[in-house]
């Protein structure tokens, strides 16, 4: 693992890293632990911020140039930043239902889907977990990224209540 390429990316980018990594722990922290307390409303509205902050950063990121310099991950920022009103809003009227779906939803898209476009070769992320390791450091630092994104995946499906669209009926 090495930070090179994070210290030599462009500011977008190094800001990008530095307030998505903490909305990914914050997130997760968040939906594992009880809700509805204080802190969880302090700390929600914190990681919300830093979520928005994090899809309006990738703007300004244009490392994969698909269309006019932006991606289909520029897709899911948007969704992250027009999701995030619905979410408060339905926090603030009572639906608790609604507002966990809907931030489940952000974090899963937001989080894990995009966390997953990182690792695509020649991405920041990439290079920083996997250059300059050797093959097994590589294989170790792919196996515990995938593990973290499939258990994060799994505690937003569990969270949105999405897992009776798996079941069979």
């Amino acid at each position: 693992m090495t930070f090179e390429p994070l210290a030599n990316a462009p500011f977008a980018v190094q800001f990008h890293v530095a307030t998505v990594l903490p909305a990914a722990v914050l997130g997760a922290v968040l939906l594992a632990r009880p809700k509805g307390t204080p802190a969880h409303r302090l700390l929600g509205k914190v990681w919300l911020f830093l979520m928005v902050a994090t899809s309006f950063s990738t703007f300004f990121i244009h490392g994969i140039n698909t269309f006019h310099g932006f991606s289909p991950i520029h897709l899911l920022s948007l969704y992250v930043i027009l999701a995030s009103v619905p979410a408060v809003m339905a926090a603030r009227r009572g639906n608790i239902r609604a507002h966990r779906a809907q931030v489940a939803g952000i974090y899963f898209g937001g989080i894990v889907v995009a966390g997953l476009f990182t690792l695509v070769p020649h991405r920041v992320m990439g290079a920083m977990i996997f250059d300059g390791s050797s093959g097994l450091a590589s294989g170790l630092a792919a196996a515990a990224v995938s593990f973290l994104l499939v258990a994060a995946g799994a505690l937003a499906v569990r969270e949105a209540g999405w897992g009776g669209l798996l079941r069979r009926r």
